[in-house]
């Protein structure tokens, strides 16, 4: 095998909230052929932002010539349909949907627990292992408390969407509801529709020559 065949074909350009879960898809399908590169995650407290920097990755992906697939590694993540002219005028693809927590759930699952508690504020994870930096940091609420009513009081429960079965994180999870008011309910989805949806925005071709 050449060092050029080696090269990464497809290049995700994704979420920095999926690190984690992109890059084991990397590592199923072969880091030679799938590349991973994220934006802050943090870009979700100002989603109008992500449109932009989305199209300047894909710019500078398209510049370097090397790839015969970029993805981009969000859903709509609130950026109110932007994102998807951008990925238009682009002639990329995002993964479907409005936002990880329905790619990692299932629609028909999100969807139940949506129409059974429409008060339900999501973590996963990552967003549990960096609550205190993107939530009460990234929000305000630890420099001004008063705005945790004016966020949170219409949430009723935190459903944490797990991607790994990991007791510390459940217990941080926990701890991070009782902090909003809130009780918690856990989830194991795993990695939910992730590589699915990778692999199929890919194109079996894509990933299945080496």
């Amino acid at each position: 095998m050449t060092a050029e065949s080696q090269r990464p074909r497809v290049l995700v350009i994704g979420c920095g909230a999926l690190v984690r879960e992109l890059r084991e898809v990397a590592d199923l399908n072969g880091p030679h052929l799938l590349e991973v590169e994220c934006l802050p995650a943090i870009m979700h407290n100002r989603p109008e932002q992500i449109p932009g920097a989305v199209r300047r990755r894909v710019q500078a992906a398209k510049d370097r010539g090397t790839y015969s697939t970029i993805i981009v590694g969000y859903m709509d993540c609130g950026t109110g349909g932007l994102l998807d002219r951008v990925c238009s005028e682009e002639g990329v693809e995002r993964l479907p949907g409005a936002h990880c927590y329905e790619l990692y759930a299932g629609a028909d699952t999100f969807a139940g627990l949506q129409e059974a508690e429409p008060g339900t504020f999501y973590l996963t994870d990552y967003l549990v292992r960096h609550f205190d930096r993107l939530m009460m940091q990234g929000l305000g609420i630890a420099r001004h408390p008063e705005l945790l009513e004016m966020y949170f009081g219409n949430y009723t429960r935190v459903v944490h969407l797990a991607q790994s079965d990991d007791d510390r994180l459940a217990r941080a999870a926990e701890q991070a509801a009782a902090r909003l008011g809130l009780r918690c309910e856990r989830i194991l989805t795993g990695t939910g529709e992730l590589e699915h949806r990778i692999f199929e925005l890919a194109g079996s071709t894509s990933l299945e020559a080496a």
